[in-house]
């Protein structure tokens, strides 16, 4: 399935139980919870998206990114194992520094695990360089984060 199959639209409250269930599949030792995802969804700064196939949710993601701030934050990506290496994940992120282009951001800041080089590709074919690395940053595992920056076009 190529990803031009694929419906992005906001996210809201309504898909709260799907993107959980994403959630917890795809980030299985550190998930978020239900309450702070609820919150991430009404919090007036971000912009949250999921992508559908054949109504089904099979991807989320998130964007932080304050009224007049100069830098936004990449909250999460995230995409159902069967849909993966389908683009899906990259239309994602496109629709996210499109919101970034629109809110007129220096730049965006992400962490991504250091045992995560399929996520780290993807970033860094959307023009995002590694700047940081916090040590022992996702936990319980004990995996370090990898901290990427992507600049906007003056």
């Amino acid at each position: 399935m190529a990803a031009e199959h694929v419906l992005l639209r906001d996210a809201d409250l309504a898909d709260l139980d799907a993107i959980m269930a994403l959630e917890a599949a795809t980030f299985p030792s550190d998930a978020w919870s239900r309450e702070m995802m609820a919150a991430e969804l009404a919090a007036p700064h971000t912009r949250y998206l999921v992508a559908v196939v054949d109504g089904q949710t099979v991807g989320y993601a998130g964007l932080s990114a304050p009224a007049g701030a100069s830098q936004a934050d990449v909250q999460t990506i995230a995409v159902d194992a069967a849909h993966r290496g389908r683009g899906i994940g990259a239309l994602l992120l496109e629709r996210l520094l499109d919101e970034a282009r629109e809110r007129r951001v220096d730049d965006v800041l992400l962490e991504v695990r250091a045992d995560n080089p399929d996520a780290q590709r993807l970033y860094e074919r959307h023009g995002f360089a590694p700047i940081a690395v916090r040590p022992r940053y996702y936990q319980p595992d004990d995996v370090d984060a990898i901290v990427m920056r992507w600049e906007a076009a003056p």
